[in-house]
C-alpha cells in the first residue's frame, strides 16, 4: 500500500477553515444555549405550571432525542412540513441549540436546586425581591457549582458538531470527507482529521480537568 501524507500537505487551507468553522460553530451554539438553558431551567422552577410544563416538555423532548435526528428533522422535515427553508449551517445552529439548550436546562436547575432554601429566605429578609434574590444570590453561587459540568458539556458539544456534517457543513469532519473523496487518500485524510481534533480537543480536556479541581464544589 501507497501512502500520499503530502495530501494533507496541499489541503492544508481547507483543513483549517473546516477546523474554525468546528469551533465557531461551538462557541456559537453555546453562547446561545446558556441563555437558553437559564431560560429554561427558570421556567421549570416557576410556580406558573404552564411555564413548568412548557418547559418540561421541551427538555424531555430535546433531551431523549439523538442529535443527528434533529439535525435531519430541521433540515429535510420542516422544509416539507411548515414550508420553512434554513441554510445548512442555520439548520446546524438550531439543531445544537435546541439539543444544549435542554441539557443545560437540567444542569442549571441542579444548581439552583443545590443552594440551601436558607440563602433565598436571608435575601428576601433583607428586603430583595424573590426576583432579586435569584439572580444576585442564588444564580451566582449555582453559577460555581455548575461550570465544571457545562465545561464537560463543552467539550462533548465540540465533538458533536461532526454531526452536522450529514447536512453538507463545511465544518472539520465534511471537509475531510470531501478531500478524501476527491484524493482517494482515506486513511491519511482520517488521519488527519483525528489528528485536527485530538490537538483541538486536548487542550480543552485540560481545562476542563483544571476548571474540576478548582470550581468543584465537595459538600
Amino acid at each position: 500500500m501507497n501512502f500520499d501524507w503530502n495530501v494533507i500537505w496541499t489541503h492544508r487551507s481547507a483543513l483549517m477553515e473546516g477546523a474554525a468553522m468546528t469551533v465557531g460553530l461551538t462557541v456559537v451554539t453555546m453562547l446561545l444555549a446558556v441563555p437558553g438553558g437559564i431560560l429554561l431551567a427558570l421556567m421549570r422552577l416557576s410556580n406558573n405550571k404552564l411555564l413548568n410544563h412548557v418547559s418540561l416538555a421541551f427538555v424531555e423532548f430535546f433531551r431523549n432525542l439523538p442529535l443527528i435526528l434533529v439535525i435531519y428533522w430541521a433540515f429535510y422535515v420542516m422544509p416539507m412540513a411548515f414550508d420553512v427553508q434554513f441554510s445548512a449551517l442555520t439548520t446546524a445552529l438550531v439543531a445544537l441549540v435546541l439539543n444544549i439548550s435542554a441539557y443545560n436546562a437540567e444542569t442549571f436547575r441542579a444548581g439552583i436546586n443545590s443552594i440551601r432554601k436558607g440563602q433565598m429566605e436571608a435575601a428576601l429578609a433583607m428586603g430583595m425581591s424573590r426576583r432579586q434574590a435569584m439572580f444576585k444570590v442564588v444564580i451566582p453561587q449555582a453559577g460555581r457549582r455548575i461550570l465544571p459540568v457545562l465545561a464537560s458539556t463543552w467539550i462533548s458539544l465540540f465533538k458533536d458538531t461532526s454531526l452536522v456534517s450529514v447536512i453538507a457543513v463545511s465544518e472539520l469532519a465534511y471537509t475531510s470527507m470531501q478531500i478524501r473523496a476527491q484524493t482517494f487518500r482515506v486513511l491519511e485524510m482520517l488521519t488527519a482529521m483525528a489528528a485536527l481534533y485530538w490537538l483541538m480537543g486536548y487542550p480543552q480536556a485540560k481545562l476542563v480537568d483544571w476548571i474540576h479541581k478548582k470550581y468543584g464544589v465537595k459538600e
